[in-house]
């Protein structure tokens, strides 16, 4: 990971927060689904307050690549015009 997708990690992690379970631990490998819970309709509230902080549309087909949390901040950061 670089820096810029570690800044993202941090900003999903905060994004998550009012979903988490107390205690839930993210690392980039958290599964989105399985890990955290998130159903569907979770998963694409979700993403659109993503989209709106970063600034970015993400496409659903890349949503549909997108397992884990350090999945979704590559992706993010592949949109916003980084490597």
């Amino acid at each position: 990971m670089n820096s810029d997708t570690d800044a993202i990690i941090e900003e999903i992690v905060r994004a998550l927060g009012p979903n988490l379970t107390p205690g839930v631990v993210i690392t980039p490998e958290t599964n989105i689904t399985r890990d955290l819970g998130l159903d569907s309709l979770a998963v694409m509230n979700f993403v659109m307050v993503l989209e709106d902080k970063f600034d970015v549309s993400i496409p659903l087909d890349k949503i549909a690549e997108v397992e884990t949390v350090g999945d979704l901040a590559r992706t993010i950061n592949e949109l916003r015009g980084g490597n």
